[in-house]
């Protein structure tokens, strides 16, 4: 294995869907606009890719991934359902309206705090992190791994773990490389 390797994390790029139109929704409706979220086309961009001899790319199963992998990456594209976002805590009714956004963080807080027998458990997200970085390191060459907001905080993590050097970030940028390197 090559000791001077990059890994280069990109969040896939925005999404075109929109907030819902009303003030207050309910976490119904809120579970309707992640449906719709996943299934929403992505407004392309440009990715600086410079920085690294990106040899593979591997990327989420879910649409939006691949397809800003495939506006980015011309060669093999590795899929993998490890790479996938994280899932909403699963709120349900009709009688509690909040605002969308509040409505958002509780939905991470939530599962950051609580544990819900239909939610992946942190270490659960830990541990497909490792499997990904394995697989990424088995690749032998400078690495592009697109994925999600809620993932890549966990990429990142094990990256610096294994001897990785690269940027701090809170949520990723839409379409931003983030180069991680161990030499």
């Amino acid at each position: 294995m090559n000791a001077r390797v990059k890994v280069g994390l990109v969040r896939h790029f925005r999404v075109k869907h929109d907030y819902p139109p009303k003030l207050l929704v309910t976490p119904d409706e809120v579970a309707d606009w992640f449906l719709g979220y996943d299934a929403a086309d992505i407004e392309y961009g440009h990715v600086d890719l410079s920085g690294g001899n990106w040899q593979h790319c591997f990327c989420s199963d879910l649409p939006r991934a691949i397809k800003t992998a495939e506006a980015i990456f011309k060669g093999d594209i590795v899929v993998l359902e490890d790479l996938r976002e994280i899932e909403p805590y699963p709120f349900r009714g009709n009688r509690i309206k909040l605002p969308f956004l509040v409505w958002a963080v509780l939905v991470r807080l939530v599962w950051y705090f609580k544990s819900h027998p239909n939610v992946e458990t942190r270490r659960a997200v830990r541990e497909r992190s490792r499997r990904v970085i394995d697989q990424v390191l088995r690749a032998d060459g400078d690495s592009l791994i697109v994925s999600h907001a809620a993932l890549m905080p966990f990429l990142r993590a094990e990256l610096r773990r294994r001897g990785f050097r690269g940027p701090w970030f809170g949520q990723a940028a839409n379409g931003l490389l983030y180069v991680f390197e161990r030499t």
